[in-house]
């Protein structure tokens, strides 16, 4: 019954996770809409994670730029402070979403071939989902 939950979840996630592979050097263009094997899954979890993790280094950017204009003058709000912080719970929150993707989420398949997407889609959501933290206090300000 585990598995059968698992793999429906996969099937899910892979049908919402569409992938468009632009290089020449790329393996061949997968329609994750219809991939199959474990190896296409794979492919469009990783380029769908790929995607996530950039824009989340990019909100993570702007965020930093955008404390020198929020902080106030004295410690502990000043800016080096501010940006301490932020670090320090960015790095908090990479453990975090590592240790419960690659550790927790793989523990439900015990290798089973499906571990990998569920893993990168564990951290696909979390890494949207922090994105979207980082936007909505730091963006517009």
């Amino acid at each position: 019954m585990r598995h059968a939950k698992h793999l429906a979840i996969t099937q899910v996630l892979v049908l919402l996770m569409p992938l468009q592979l632009a290089h020449a050097d790329d393996p061949p263009q997968v329609e994750c809409a219809q991939a199959l094997s474990t190896a296409e899954m794979n492919q469009c979890a990783s380029a769908e994670f790929a995607k996530a993790d950039a824009e989340l280094n990019t909100a993570y950017q702007t965020a930093l730029k955008a404390i020198p204009a929020m902080a106030a003058d004295d410690p502990p709000w000043d800016a080096k402070s501010w940006e301490n912080a932020l670090r320090n719970s960015q790095r908090a929150w990479v453990a975090f979403r590592d240790a419960e993707c690659d550790n927790h989420v793989a523990m439900f398949w015990t290798n089973g071939s499906g571990a990998t997407v569920d893993i990168l889609g564990c951290k696909t959501a979390k890494t949207d989902a922090r994105t979207r933290e980082l936007k909505d206090r730091y963006e517009d300000r």
